[in-house]
């Protein structure tokens, strides 16, 4: 079946997390991504193990490097930036992740390129940003989370701040990126004219505060750490039940009276201390514990199938086997199964988008390092294999 961009193709200079997220995500709706990676190393995220593939490449670049076809390049070396132009040339879109500057230092910044091709979109995703006092500073993803306060309200009321247990701020970013390239390729298809996307940890790290954010812009709140609660509503948060923990939440009136009936106290609901939102949250600890008292009466899954028939936000807190255990996960294709040619048949979270006419899918594993460099230098720039031949001897490939 067709698939949404089929027929992109993007050339993609990005490693370790942000940029290789996004340009999957192009990859899983058809793109073409040619990705090019230091010859001997590659990406990153190459080396980023245990935990290992059954072939010993490292789970972490199986994650985010699906779809994609790996060229090894040189672009220290002057024929190594030909071909990069070369491959511009016949491509949509750049996507790039080195500190700024890097790019214009190798002769193949944005304004070089574009002379060349005048409709490209080039986007470059950096820790904080093109320009400010912090432009050249390394930006990994926990950095950027107690950069931007993320860190100062993740963990228990009187605990230490806590990192979100994946690069949370890498993925936002990713997704920003990819949706603000498909805005430049919407312009660009109306307009004609390409354009520089710029993209940074620290700017999506600080978008990604929402509530958080405006409670200070507006009302000078700085929040603290919930830990599972909410700052705002009650009861909104996880509870240990008899066996094991659970989330539900009432975030409105009418799921409030509901969560009483549920649990066995619907004389809560005409309680003067609970009678608004407003209320539960200025009683909150009080509350909390008489909810927590009442659960220990049935088992975390019973009050999960309970709470689910009444129509309540609720659900387990699996642990990430149980997730991939999950029937509703499985049902939903977000795991599925594909030939890596060295380590045999592994196993991918799936795409989580779903298409009605033309859906994303996997169609190839995470590539080896330089896999595909023969095959695009011959398909694309017409090469011969002697001419690959002295390129790779020559310290180009």
């Amino acid at each position: 079946m067709p698939r949404p961009l089929d027929g992109l193709r993007i050339v993609d200079l990005t490693r370790i997390v942000a940029g290789p997220l996004a340009t999957q995500i192009f990859g899983d709706y058809g793109a073409e991504v040619i990705k090019i990676e230091q010859p001997g190393t590659g990406d990153d995220s190459r080396q980023w193990a245990p935990p290992v593939a059954p072939d010993g490449s490292a789970a972490y670049f199986f994650s985010i490097n699906r779809n994609k076809k790996s060229v090894t390049l040189n672009l220290k070396h002057p024929r190594g930036k030909e071909i990069l132009k070369a491959l511009v040339r016949q491509a949509d879109v750049v996507i790039e992740n080195f500190k700024p500057g890097t790019m214009e230092d190798l002769g193949l910044g944005y304004e070089t390129l574009r002379r060349e091709t005048p409709r490209l979109i080039y986007c470059a995703i950096s820790g904080f940003g093109a320009s400010g006092p912090k432009r050249e500073w390394a930006g990994y993803d926990s950095i950027i989370q107690g950069v931007t306060g993320l860190m100062s309200i993740t963990g228990e009321a009187d605990g230490p701040p806590v990192k979100v247990g994946v690069a949370l701020i890498d993925e936002i970013t990713a997704l920003y990126a990819h949706g603000a390239v498909l805005a430049a390729l919407l312009h660009r298809e109306r307009t004609g004219q390409g354009q520089k996307v710029e993209c940074s940890l620290l700017e999506s790290g600080v978008a990604s505060l929402m509530n958080a954010s405006t409670a200070y812009l507006l009302a000078g709140e700085v929040q603290g750490r919930w830990g599972s609660a909410h700052a705002s509503v009650v009861p909104y948060q996880a509870f240990k039940a008899k066996d094991d923990y659970l989330m539900v939440g009432a975030g409105n009136e009418r799921l409030w009276k509901t969560f009483c009936e549920v649990i066995g106290a619907p004389e809560w609901a005409d309680d003067p201390r609970f009678a608004s939102n407003a209320k539960r949250v200025e009683h909150r600890e009080g509350l909390v514990g008489m909810i927590e008292e009442r659960l220990q009466a049935r088992t975390r899954d019973e009050w999960v199938e309970t709470f689910g028939a009444a129509g309540l936000p609720t659900g387990p807190i699996n642990n990430v086997g149980d997730v991939f255990h999950d029937p509703q996960v499985l049902h939903r294709g977000m795991v599925q199964e594909i030939v890596h040619p060295t380590a045999g048949k592994v196993r991918l979270v799936g795409v989580p988008v779903k298409f009605s006419e033309t859906p994303g899918e996997i169609t190839s594993p995470p590539p080896l390092l330089g896999q595909h460099t023969d095959e695009v230098l011959r398909d694309l720039l017409g090469l011969t294999s002697a001419e690959i031949e002295r390129l790779r001897k020559d310290g180009v490939l």
